[in-house]
């Protein structure tokens, strides 16, 4: 957050740069593999994405069906007429001293992507366009800055560019953005997003001006972020930087500078070019690209529920608390588990030990499924090291339990233990309850001889309770749990006990 002082005297103006390296079998323009866990350096190269001399590229269709499912997906206009175009700049990991890229006709434009503002209410953040293109390689430097060595596995991989407009006026606006653009990229299946591993890079476009003078100041975009977290941290520096210079009476350069994450600050890295400075000109060496409507109703069609959409519909069909719902949208394959026990749940059937199924149980059996998952379920499979979905437990029998611990079945304790016996081996509830003697004891019958030595060994507190106190009730609760070894159920328990003492 900034500094009051500055929010009141400069308003910022914010705009985001996202390359998205898109997943892929194959690179951009040639048939060498796009893995991005390949550890070897200059293994997944070949003639094509090397630039060598007489080779000529060919443009990777699943890469194009790819950026336009992204498009889609963010409400972009699809433009069915484009084409590759040469941006010439010089880098040393850019093996052919230009990139393909695309510039006057992007595949996606005028698109949205709605938010929480900075003030706690919903926003739309504008697309401007998101282009393809390929990426660069790589660049080691040794620590003493004496050499570099160049690693050409990403040279050529898929590269989504997404522009917005400068919709942004703070950092946690940014994070905002980054993070529910990461999770639509996921369940699309177009990224993995993984910003550690490069898969995903956010470049902050900024600029600071007086608030009572018209415009814009002048923009600084800050490269080199590796996490979104990091975006955030970085754009507040950089406000705070050019308010600062404003403030001495200097005036802020336009260029590009770096985020150094030890430091915490921006540095200087050059001056920004202009479009001019890339002399952009139609890429000779590949044809005009030609969507036919009947292929881009094949990626409509493949446009999965988004996350904006999974929160309204878990609301609705499970009325879950907003933090529940923001939990299994955000980690995909668990509200996908959830979604199946859920299934089960919502069948009468299985709520047989009702005297009266009606649907107002399902909720709270919906809210009971959902603790013991995110806590118990999640507890033991971070442990063991294991995704979602390889958990021992199927969605049948976490249904099955979930329905013995809400009738009284099982103690919350013993629900644990169910969980864990569970997990360990695969077997249903009902073996699990019986192999490890969890069964709860809810038969006023068999409770009533404990209920009446309680009462009998506890004197004082029966004395206690009925001169008024509430607090021996609670206590010889508990002494029934001890005497029974915890399998009692303690509503009964307390039932028997304010009946014996009426």
């Amino acid at each position: 957050m900034l500094p009051l002082g500055i929010r009141m005297e400069y308003t910022p103006t914010i705009g985001l740069e996202i390359h998205v390296e898109l997943k892929t079998r194959t690179k951009m323009f040639c048939a060498s593999l796009n893995d991005p866990d390949e550890k070897r350096p200059n293994t997944n190269i070949c003639p094509i994405c090397m630039g060598h001399p007489g080779t000529l590229p060919v443009a990777n269709e699943e890469a194009i069906r790819k950026v336009a499912l992204a498009g889609m997906s963010l409400g972009c206009t699809i433009d069915p007429e484009t084409f590759f175009e040469r941006k010439n700049y010089f880098y040393p990991d850019l093996p052919k001293g230009y990139q393909i890229t695309q510039y006057q006709r992007p595949f996606c434009k005028d698109g949205a992507l709605n938010i929480l503002g900075a003030n706690g209410k919903p926003k739309t953040i504008r697309i401007e366009r998101i282009h393809l293109e390929e990426d660069v390689g790589r660049s080691y430097h040794s620590a003493d800055g004496s050499d570099t060595l160049l690693d050409f596995n990403r040279a050529g991989v898929p590269l989504m560019e997404l522009v917005t407009k400068p919709d942004f006026t703070s950092a946690e606006e940014v994070v905002a953005f980054a993070e529910e653009l990461r999770l639509i990229l996921r369940y699309a299946g177009v990224s993995d997003a993984d910003m550690e591993k490069g898969q995903m890079r956010v470049e902050v476009n900024i600029s600071m001006a007086p608030s009572d003078a018209p415009g814009t100041g002048t923009k600084v975009e800050v490269k080199n972020i590796n996490s979104i977290n990091a975006a955030g941290r970085a754009a507040t520096y950089e406000m705070e930087r050019q308010a600062n210079v404003l403030r001495s009476g200097e005036r802020v350069i336009q260029e590009t500078r770096g985020w150094d994450e030890m430091q915490g600050l921006t540095v200087s890295q050059r001056i920004k070019e202009g479009a001019a400075d890339y002399r952009y000109f139609p890429e000779p060496d590949l044809p005009p690209i030609v969507l036919t409507p009947e292929w881009l109703v094949d990626v409509q069609i493949r446009v999965p529920e988004l996350p904006a959409e999974r929160r309204a519909r878990f609301t609705q069909e499970y009325a879950l608390p907003e933090h529940d719902i923001e939990v299994m949208t955000t980690n995909r394959p668990l509200g996908d588990y959830f979604e199946h026990v859920a299934s089960e749940l919502g069948s009468f059937e299985k709520l047989s030990h009702l005297d009266r199924p009606s649907a107002e149980h399902v909720p709270r059996l919906y809210k009971l499924a959902s603790n013991y998952l995110m806590t118990e379920l999640v507890r033991h499979l971070d442990a063991a090291g294991l995704p979602i979905s390889q958990c021992p437990i199927s969605p049948e029998h976490f249904a099955d339990a979930i329905v013995r611990v809400f009738h009284g079945e099982v103690s919350s304790s013993g629900a644990q233990a169910l969980i864990a016996g569970m997990f360990e081996n695969g077997a249903s509830p009902e073996a699990i309850i019986r192999e490890k003697d969890l069964a709860q004891v809810s038969d006023s019958g068999a409770l009533l001889e404990i209920v009446s030595r309680v009462l009998a060994e506890n004197e004082k507190a029966v004395a206690d309770f009925k001169a008024g106190k509430e607090a021996p009730l609670k206590f010889l609760v508990g002494k029934v749990m001890a005497a029974s070894k915890g399998k009692a159920n303690p509503q009964v328990a307390q039932e028997l006990i304010l009946k014996a003492l009426q």
